[in-house]
């Protein structure tokens, strides 16, 4: 298997931020891309039109899936998880 990268950010409907850019990013280099949902939000290129924030007991329970069973290397660092989307403040 390829090498193994970890994005933990919110889902882009619009494709062209959050977990569907990293996907691609990492196909395109050539790695094996994993993800963790923090948010699903409704967007286009235009404009963010609603955010439903995932609760952390499920972006645990993501983080642990992935990493009980994939030997993941590296993490995307540009995007500090935001702890107020989460239910935390």
């Amino acid at each position: 298997m390829a090498h193994i990268a970890l994005t933990i950010s919110g889902s882009d409907s619009g494709g062209g931020a959050g977990i569907q850019a990293d996907l691609k990013s990492m196909s395109a280099l050539g790695v094996y891309g994993a993800s963790v949902i923090t948010a699903v939000t409704a967007q286009n290129t235009r404009a963010v039109t609603a955010v439903h924030s995932i609760p952390l007991d499920v972006i645990e329970a993501q983080i642990e899936a992935v990493l009980s069973d994939l030997d993941v290397r590296a993490m995307p660092s540009w995007r500090p998880m935001r702890w107020a989307h989460c239910g935390r403040s």
